[in-house]
């Protein structure tokens, strides 16, 4: 798991932990941080408690030799890898005139190459699994010009994590059988990123952290063939799964959702199309 001290990814590794998976936590955060909450030891605390076994490791995925001895002990620790979740990524929503060239390089050494980095590092251990995922969060490729109007770079390196699942779906899954495939919310979640980057009230009107990381687990539980190639919804998972009622998700009960970026509102739903805000 990339990233996970926090959020999404927390939520994903508490809810496969919840079925008795052991997940190395591979994070950058593991002193607290004064406007973050969690570290990669406080999230080993909760995976353990949810009834897992938690492994943590500080990790930058932009250095590719600390991803590649993260990706060693995490075998050595667990004896090897069947699920890699790339969830690490960054956020910046600005568009091409506003945005700085240093905060450009960040997201792209974040999102595409960092997704990159871990993935290729964890192929010879996924090779040995019987079940073998890679677990991507980003979202479906679509080429509406709203959002790449809005704030096109942030976007991109996010369709770059969402090439990469396309292009893996055939290279990987063909050559060694590991099932690439991809998972996004259907709804804004309220995480730190939304209350940073954007608004409380988006906070307000966005489903938990959970209802990704049920959606996750359900998934990551599937033989790797029948994922392979996806994007998936997370409600539609859920719903897929049994649970017909979504409400314990919701932050505020009774709001209406915003849709989350890159995706098209629903009836009721509010658009997250930023030129209606």
């Amino acid at each position: 798991m990339t990233g996970g001290s926090r959020g999404i990814g927390l939520a994903i590794a508490k809810a496969a932990a919840a079925q008795g998976a052991n997940v190395a936590i591979a994070a950058k955060t593991s002193e607290p941080h004064p406007k973050l909450p969690g570290t990669i030891h406080t999230a080993a605390a909760e995976i353990e408690e949810a009834g897992g076994q938690a492994l943590p490791l500080q990790v930058d995925i932009r250095d590719e030799e600390r991803v590649a001895e993260a990706i060693e002990q995490t075998a050595e620790h667990f004896g090897g890898i069947d699920v890699v979740v790339n969830n690490a990524s960054a956020i910046r929503l600005q568009n091409t005139e506003q945005l700085p060239v240093d905060r450009y390089d960040l997201l792209h050494s974040i999102n595409g190459r960092g997704t990159f980095v871990v993935t290729k590092a964890a192929i010879p251990y996924l090779k040995d699994s019987d079940n073998p995922h890679v677990l991507t969060l980003c979202p479906p490729l679509n080429l509406d010009r709203q959002w790449y109007s809005a704030f096109g770079p942030y976007v991109i390196t996010k369709f770059t994590m969402s090439l990469f699942t396309h292009a893996w779906a055939g290279e990987l899954f063909d050559n060694h059988g590991i099932g690439a495939y991809g998972l996004w919310p259907r709804t804004t979640i309220a995480t730190a990123a939304v209350k940073n980057e954007i608004s409380e009230e988006m906070m307000a009107m966005s489903r938990t952290p959970e209802a990704m990381g049920d959606a996750a687990a359900s998934l990551l539980g599937r033989p790797a063939a029948d994922v392979n190639g996806r994007f998936f919804f997370d409600d539609e998972v859920l719903l897929a799964s049994g649970i017909r009622d979504l409400t314990p998700y919701d932050v505020t009960p009774g709001s209406p959702h915003v849709a989350d970026f890159m995706v098209d509102a629903l009836p009721g739903m509010v658009s997250s199309d930023p030129s209606t805000w």
